[in-house]
């Protein structure tokens, strides 16, 4: 069996620390209902992406306080023998929803729910929110750049432009959200993300000619490979990679300059060489808005780094945990009170929700609803959450296929305004029927 190390201390200290002080104060096991959600999507879009459920449901499989974990607590002095203790035994063993991964969600929805004692749903906060917050990031700006693509592959390829663990989880975002593969490795071993990449401009450059680069690639990985064309001149390199590959050539990709206009010449070439089948693939510095205005050239494929590994200008999904509703005893049937916060410019909605979303007859959705109680199913009501965890038992995790065919399915049915690329209010209205 694989040995994976101890996520418990991915964690800021504040949760030990308020552990320590709820269990002296004797409020440790009191139930408790969290809740994550967004007050706001990042950069004024228009619907936002969840990821990293199946990230954090991995995650909380390994989230148990070792003797090497014990001992760096106690010799930092984080927190006293009482609570290192409690945390020696520590296993979560309450219950979480959650919105599927891959689904689109709006200001208020709760995309997640965690119910148990606020002893053990108050340390997982930390480890969610760097989870989700990253991930959904991540897939929000890939489904942009997807839509912007219009079907056309897409390749993510940042791993060298973020941190080593950011780059798995951001090729893993990306493919939820329509990237077709990625160039990272340790994704595609993890998760069974497709890979792809050919070579770089190093390649070219070691070589004596661009003439002897392409003949070395196409000996190792075949003519149905995508050589590299504007390490020095574009044009002749089109033409050497046809007369080496022949008219099977691949495709080809560009990497500077002006794109479009580098697309139209090098597809004429092709054409005119008898190539017309080669694809054409671009990269350099590719965002949704540069993608959006490629639509028209004869573009077949993208690569994709900087801007989809830093959520294109939106690193983080701003998500929040908060507290919603608690007991007053420590019994586990004890019945809940809603909590809130009153905050300026922070507030929070108390009690326990579910979420569900208001689907036309024509399939087009119009609104996000947030009950105070689980409404009764019926037509034109699409229930949002889904149990992840069950008495402590993960029950909900899922290939990572079904999470990117949620999210095509999800965005499918959003109205045609949340395609847009420009800045603008949510495509859904979050609505609160009846009091919470």
């Amino acid at each position: 069996m694989t040995e994976y190390p101890s996520s418990a201390l991915l964690t800021d200290r504040y949760e030990l620390t308020m552990l320590q002080g709820a269990l002296r104060s004797g409020a440790a096991h009191r139930r408790a209902v969290f809740e994550m959600f967004a007050r706001r999507l990042p950069g004024a879009r228009r619907y936002g992406v969840v990821a990293g459920t199946g990230r954090l449901l991995e995650a909380l499989r390994d989230f148990r306080f070792g003797t090497a974990e014990l001992d760096y607590l106690s010799d930092a002095g984080v927190v006293d023998e009482p609570t290192l203790d409690w945390l020696a035994d520590y296993r979560f063993t309450g219950d979480v929803w959650g919105y599927g991964e891959g689904e689109c969600y709006f200001p208020g929805s709760p995309i997640l729910v965690v119910e148990g004692t606020f002893a053990e749903a108050v340390l997982l906060e930390t480890l969610a929110l760097s989870v989700f917050n990253h991930d959904t990031a991540i897939a929000s700006a890939a489904s942009r750049m997807a839509t912007a693509a219009q079907g056309r592959p897409m390749i993510e390829m940042g791993s060298r432009r973020t941190h080593e663990g950011a780059a798995t989880a951001s090729a893993r975002a990306a493919y939820i959200a329509g990237f077709a593969s990625t160039s990272n490795l340790e994704a595609g071993r993890r998760w069974g993300v497709p890979t792809a990449g050919t070579s770089a401009h190093a390649f070219t450059l070691l070589h004596d000619s661009e003439r002897h680069a392409f003949r070395a690639q196409l000996d190792a990985l075949g003519p149905g490979t995508t050589l590299l064309v504007d390490t020095y001149d574009v044009e002749r390199a089109v033409g050497t990679a046809v007369e080496l590959a022949g008219t099977g050539l691949g495709g080809v990709r560009v990497d500077s300059g002006d794109l479009a206009a580098e697309a139209a010449r090098v597809r004429s070439q092709l054409d005119g060489l008898g190539a017309a089948d080669a694809r054409i693939v671009v990269t350099g510095d590719l965002d949704e808005y540069a993608i959006q205005a490629l639509a028209i050239a004869p573009v077949d494929g993208y690569g994709v780094g900087t801007a989809l590994v830093t959520g294109s200008g939106a690193p983080t999904a701003s998500l929040v945990y908060k507290l919603v509703a608690r007991s007053r005893e420590a019994a586990p049937d004890a019945p809940l009170e809603p909590v809130a916060k009153r905050s300026v410019g922070k507030p929070s909605k108390g009690g326990r929700k579910w979420a569900s979303r208001a689907v036309g007859e024509d399939g087009t959705a119009t609104a996000e609803l947030v009950h105070g109680h689980e409404p009764e199913p019926r037509p034109g009501l699409r229930p949002l959450l889904r149990r992840l965890v069950e008495g402590g038992k993960v029950v909900g995790a899922e290939p990572l296929e079904a999470a990117r065919e949620r999210h095509a399915r999800s965005v499918a049915e959003l109205p045609a305004p949340a395609r847009r690329m420009s800045r603008g209010e949510p495509a859904l209205p979050t609505e609160f029927p009846g009091r919470l």
